[in-house]
């Protein structure tokens, strides 16, 4: 409040404002993590304005004050009050009692303290009592436990200890006062005869630590008013100034002083406060007699707290070097978010926070989530990326996938030239004609969309991969079907219809149904893709630490569509080939075709087992082995037997050999 220069513009002051006194406690506090305490003060101006800054500052920092008390100026009605705030802080059961109290109060208090056998306790003591003998005087105060507090920082006037000496004994030799003067160091000195020093010495108060210091504080403010009176009169010019000074003129002044004094700086800041700091003390005990140890510093600008724990004397001799705990709940594990079990945020509970969660620092109370992106184990500070599951271009599986690719598509292409250049002979003509040639292509493009799994999936990607295959794979699966039909239908059905089949072959049928089944499921995938097209998308749901980078609608009712009219494809193709299976070797393609199935089927029931249990890099290396499998089974049960004849069995290839087996057929039926 003194500091405050609108209510005292005029205030300077040479020890220390309190509230640096109060940030010190709190820094003691902060530095033995002491988060459990008790506050007590006195009924006073210091005290009381002592406890509401402590208080303030203390929940600042996390220190919670399980409880206040007022210690009250002694009467007979105030001795059970006084008991009542003993038997609350042993109830609450805190180790730290920070007491910024009056000296004079105190005194009148601890005798309550010891006579309910307080012990075992760690005491924050403010500067006016903790260097005080009154108050380490009290017999038994020593079992109170371990005292710590700030000193104001020892300084001296040399020759002081010397003079209060001489005074006191002179006291003792003479009765007149006017022969003490002789002890001065100059004679005819105008303080001294202004002050009764006699009378004073016969009182043979102790000069403590606390009195040297604070006689030196007078001694520094005497001279700061003597430099302010100096630099009022224009001394520095040579000859002071005789004239009136007004005290305005000295408080401007002393604004501006700055001198040493005794190796110690003396100026002020703009609130009229001295930069000095305060000692850390701590008392030590041999039997009965008590001694101060300095054990650290405080400087206040900027907050800075030297202490060297080692120096101090713990009350308890088990803890040895271990500095006394003053807690309400352990520190929780790591991991775990504390759940507060009262009105006090120092009183809580443990809980382990759950996976994809962390504990922020900033907010121990709370579990946050994880970003989409990452995840995080039980118990986590943190949380950690997630691996991107994708099939890169130069993952050493990708690589042999893309050898495997690159000999499908060799192997499609060199048999589409092999046919090509034997188009007119019986085996080009007896499996499909031109018909082959776009069966190879096919089966070349869709084992070409197994590029669109790798990498980072594309729009584009996304688009194509699906429909490509499946569109694919029904021109090439039409095309079989159709001639299976035509083959059936020549040997078995012509006799009976006839004119139907003439018109059906004669009007380009065979062409119409490969493109109306296959015009029919590209119209499902055009449609499907344009409702709902697939997106490179991210599944954050199969894997708690992984991503899996696909493509949407994966598995949408369109696509469960066009997978069910595939099958069906498939089972017609399998029934007009089967329905042949009695016919000419060279027109019997039930058991190619069968085989071709067989293979496809088993390829895709293991890609959507492998699919369902599981996804990654394994999974989408799974697609494309399926993909050209499939590729590979058509291409090696219906072409690669025609490729053999053609390259290695020319006699067979001839149409002599083709009216042979057909003559036989006739002649066993």
């Amino acid at each position: 409040m003194l500091s405050n220069k609108l209510l005292y513009p005029s205030f300077h002051r040479t020890i220390p404002n309190d509230k640096n006194q109060v940030a010190a406690m709190i820094q003691i506090l902060v530095r033995f993590n002491w988060t459990w305490i008790a506050l007590l003060a006195s009924d006073n101006d210091y005290g009381l304005d002592g406890m509401k800054s402590l208080y303030k500052q203390a929940t600042d920092y996390g220190i919670c004050v399980a409880y206040q008390g007022v210690i009250p100026t002694l009467r007979p009605d105030t001795v059970q009050t006084m008991r009542n705030i003993v038997q609350n802080i042993l109830k609450t059961k805190v180790n730290t009692i920070v007491v910024f109290s009056s000296k004079t109060k105190l005194s009148k208090f601890m005798p309550y303290v010891l006579e309910q056998n307080v012990t075992d306790k760690v005491w924050i003591g403010s500067e006016d009592w903790v260097t005080s003998s009154l108050i380490s005087g009290i017999p038994g105060i020593q079992t109170i436990g371990t005292v710590i507090g700030v000193s104001i920082k020892f300084a001296d006037i040399p020759g002081f200890v010397e003079f209060e000496r001489k005074v006191f004994e002179a006291s003792l030799q003479h009765s007149d006062p006017d022969e003490v003067s002789d002890v001065s160091m100059s004679q005819g000195d105008e303080c001294l005869q202004s002050t009764d020093l006699y009378s004073l010495a016969r009182l043979d108060f102790p000069l403590e630590k606390y009195d040297i210091t604070s006689s030196h504080n007078v001694y520094q403010a005497v001279y700061a008013v003597a430099h302010a009176l100096h630099f009022a009169l224009g001394c520095d010019s040579g000859q002071c100034q005789r004239r009136k000074v007004h005290p305005w003129e000295i408080v401007f002044w002393l604004k501006q002083v700055n001198f040493t004094l005794e190796n110690t700086s003396v100026y002020f800041d703009m609130n009229g406060d001295p930069p000095t700091g305060y000692d850390l003390t701590s008392w030590v005990w041999k039997g009965t007699s008590r001694s101060l140890r300095d054990i650290g510093t405080f400087n206040p600008d900027p907050i800075t707290l030297t202490i060297d724990a080692d120096k101090i004397e713990w009350h308890n001799a088990d803890y040895s070097k271990q500095i006394p705990p003053s807690i309400c709940s352990p520190p929780c594990p790591r991991g775990h978010k504390k759940l507060l079990t009262g009105q006090h945020r120092c009183c809580f509970d443990c809980q382990a926070c759950p996976a994809d969660t962390f504990l922020n620092i900033s907010d121990p109370t709370v579990c946050q989530q994880c970003l989409p992106e990452e995840w995080s184990p039980e118990k986590s500070e943190q949380c950690l990326s997630r691996t991107v599951l994708l099939l890169d271009w130069d993952n050493p599986l990708s690589i042999a996938l893309l050898f495997f690719l690159a000999s499908c598509v060799l192997m499609t292409s060199s048999s589409a030239i092999i046919l090509l250049l034997n188009l007119n002979t019986p085996v080009a003509k007896s499996a499909g004609g031109r018909t082959c040639l776009l069966m190879l292509a096919a089966l070349t493009a869709a084992a070409m969309s197994s590029l669109c799994h790798f990498g980072r999936p594309s729009p584009l990607a996304c688009i194509l991969k699906q429909p490509l295959f499946i569109f694919s794979f029904t021109v090439c699966l039409a095309c079989i079907t159709v001639r299976s039909l035509q083959v059936v239908c020549i040997f078995k059905f012509a006799s009976k219809l006839p004119p139907a089949y003439d018109k059906w072959t004669k009007n380009h049928g065979p062409e119409f149904t490969i493109f109306i089944v296959s015009g029919t499921l590209l119209l499902l995938s055009v449609v499907r893709v344009a409702i709902n097209p697939p997106k490179p998308s991210q599944d954050l749901d199969f894997y708690f630490d992984s991503i899996v980078l696909e493509c949407s609608n994966t598995l949408s009712p369109g696509a469960g569509l066009e997978l069910a009219y595939v099958a069906l494809l498939s089972v017609l193709c399998f029934s007009f080939s089967y329905m042949g299976k009695d016919l000419p070797a060279n027109y019997n393609e039930a058991k190619c075709v069968t085989f071709s199935l067989m293979v496809y089927m088993i390829s895709w029931m293991t890609f959507f087992t492998v699919y369902f249990i599981s996804r990654g890099p394994f999974t989408m290396a799974a697609y494309v082995f399926a993909t050209l499998f499939s590729v590979l089974a058509f291409l090696g049960g219906y072409f690669l037997p025609k490729i053999y004849i053609i390259v290695l069995k020319p006699e067979m290839n001839t149409t002599a050999h083709f009216q042979n087996c057909i003559q036989m057929y006739t002649m066993s039926k």
